[in-house]
């Protein structure tokens, strides 16, 4: 499985599906997402828990304080 860091925590998330799953029979779940902000088209990936930790309509700049905290 295939894994990714978070732009938050740094943490390392499991990324689900792809080629390495194609003759398994495992079911593990994705571990995060990748967020695209309009306002400036930037790209996040990041942990649930860290989308957890932001605000409502959260900003590029709301995710770069994550990594601060």
């Amino acid at each position: 499985m295939a894994t990714e860091p978070c732009e938050g925590c740094g943490e390392r998330v499991k990324i689900a599906g792809g080629i390495a799953n194609l003759w398994t029979l495992e079911h593990d779940a994705t571990g995060g997402m990748t967020l695209e902000f309009d306002s400036d088209g930037t790209e996040h990936f990041l942990c649930f828990d860290c989308i957890d930790r932001l605000p409502d309509d959260p900003t590029a700049e709301d995710v770069a304080a994550l990594g601060e905290s």
